[in-house]
């Protein structure tokens, strides 16, 4: 529960930080710049004893670390210049049913009534809460919510391409190298695409940054592993219900977003539709 909501609160310190007149790239960065050291710390940790990575294994954390990580993050964090932090994490909620299309569409895999059901219901509540927030903000909002969609995709790919690289490292290991190549890859992209300049900003975006990459980053990652082991990976996937629910009050909250019948409509159809998919799916 604690992992659900922290993760939950990135979204949020987020639009905190773009009141200061900051961009995706140069916030990625820093949230990353003060990750780095966690996570290269997991990923040690993990590979103590391990046999070293094969070039073929290396092929495959840096694939992933771009996709799953990198390219997800910049892409969310993008998207939130945009868009509410309700309706992107409605949006990031549907990565089960990407991940069920994924598999249908590069392996054929079957889909069941019930999941078929499910993201009917669910995809039928984000475009409720999407056909309120395009009424406010106009194209603004398609093109937010566009970027967050593939920041989803861009995560399923991971999910769906990391199985058999998971039995061969492990799950922290895996977690620890790629999230470490995605560090490097934002940090490169700041480089490359700003002058050393930008990284002068308000002190505030720095702490909300570090609170970003602590509470909200990497926190979260070992909670929810830890949670893992505990009660397996079905009750821990039910607690991330919690989610959606924890972004909107946050939200209404501390950015002071609207919370309107429409949205507590729409909010309930995802949650009711992701849970009528995963049972189908067990």
């Amino acid at each position: 529960m604690l992992g659900a909501i922290a993760f939950s609160g990135k979204a949020i310190i987020v639009k905190l930080a773009y009141r200061y007149g900051v961009d995706a790239v140069t916030l990625i960065m820093y949230r990353m710049l003060f990750a780095l050291p966690l996570f290269a710390a997991m990923a040690w940790w993990a590979s103590r004893g391990q046999r070293p990575l094969t070039r073929r294994d290396w092929a495959g954390v840096l694939g992933l670390g771009f996709s799953g990580y990198y390219l997800a993050s910049f892409l969310d964090f993008a998207g939130l210049a945009f868009i509410t932090a309700s309706l992107e994490r409605l949006i990031l909620y549907l990565n089960p049913t990407l991940v069920l299309l994924l598999g249908w569409a590069l392996y054929g895999r079957g889909v069941r009534a019930g999941q078929v059901l499910g993201m009917a219901v669910s995809y039928a509540g984000v475009v409720l809460v999407f056909g309120q927030e395009a009424a406010h903000q106009g194209a603004g909002a398609a093109w937010g919510a566009l970027l967050v969609l593939g920041s989803a995709m861009s995560y399923a790919v991971y999910l769906v391409y990391s199985g058999e690289l998971v039995k061969r490292l492990g799950a922290l290991r895996l977690v620890g190298l790629a999230t470490t190549v995605a560090c490097v890859l934002c940090l490169l992209q700041f480089v490359l695409l700003r002058p050393l300049s930008a990284a002068l900003v308000a002190p505030e975006v720095v702490w909300l940054s570090l609170l970003n990459a602590l509470l909200c980053t990497a926190a979260p990652v070992l909670m929810v592993m830890m949670a893992i082991e505990r009660i397996g990976a079905s009750a821990a996937a039910q607690t991330g219900m919690l989610g959606p629910m924890a972004t909107i009050l946050m939200g209404v909250w501390w950015l002071g977003e609207p919370f309107t019948a429409g949205i507590a409509l729409g909010t309930a159809l995802v949650i009711a539709g992701i849970f009528v998919f995963s049972r189908a799916s067990r």
